[in-house]
């Protein structure tokens, strides 16, 4: 497959949204602990992107307080283990978190909560596959390639969303 990439704005910052043919491989963030060199991120997207458009609008109605699920075709690169730490991340209810440790007993490694916790700081695709709602099992909030003020106000708009359903 060929990468291609656009950046689109957000309350958040930029983001930088990736695909790999007619997927979503990447999203992140203007400062991203994890994020691999730009030129892996491909050409910028000439606006063909049929993925890339439908990431946009979805993420807006995200941000917006329309969207709690989305509905992408996506495509994350990493191994069997991480795979299976981040198909668990888009278990986890909207406007709500788990801790490390609860992860790992949800794909049934429960003394993997460390390993679990590097999975899910390698996570290619932030806020789609969300990565943020996951908080240390004191409740506090650790661990967030973006940033924790970025994790405190993702959780603080799922939250504030939540309560006026």
């Amino acid at each position: 497959m060929t990468r291609t990439h656009t950046i689109v704005d957000s309350p958040i910052g930029p983001l930088t949204l990736v695909a790999d043919g007619d997927a979503l491989a990447c999203l992140y963030m203007e400062i991203h602990r994890h994020a691999p060199g730009f030129e892996e991120y491909g050409p910028e997207d000439p606006g063909d992107s049929v993925v890339l458009k439908e990431a946009e609008r979805q993420l807006a109605e995200y941000f917006a307080g329309e969207r709690t699920d989305f509905e992408l075709p996506l495509a994350a690169e990493g191994t069997p283990f991480q795979r299976r730490v981040w198909a668990a991340l888009c278990d986890i209810p909207y406007g709500e978190t788990i801790s490390y440790g609860e992860l790992a007993r949800r794909i049934g490694q429960p003394t993997a909560s460390r390993a679990v916790g590097l999975a899910n700081g390698k996570n290619p695709i932030s806020i789609v596959v969300p990565c943020h709602r996951v908080i240390g099992s004191s409740g506090k909030l650790i661990g967030y390639g973006g940033g924790l003020d970025r994790k405190q106000t993702l959780l603080e708009l799922e939250q504030s969303r939540d309560r006026l359903l």
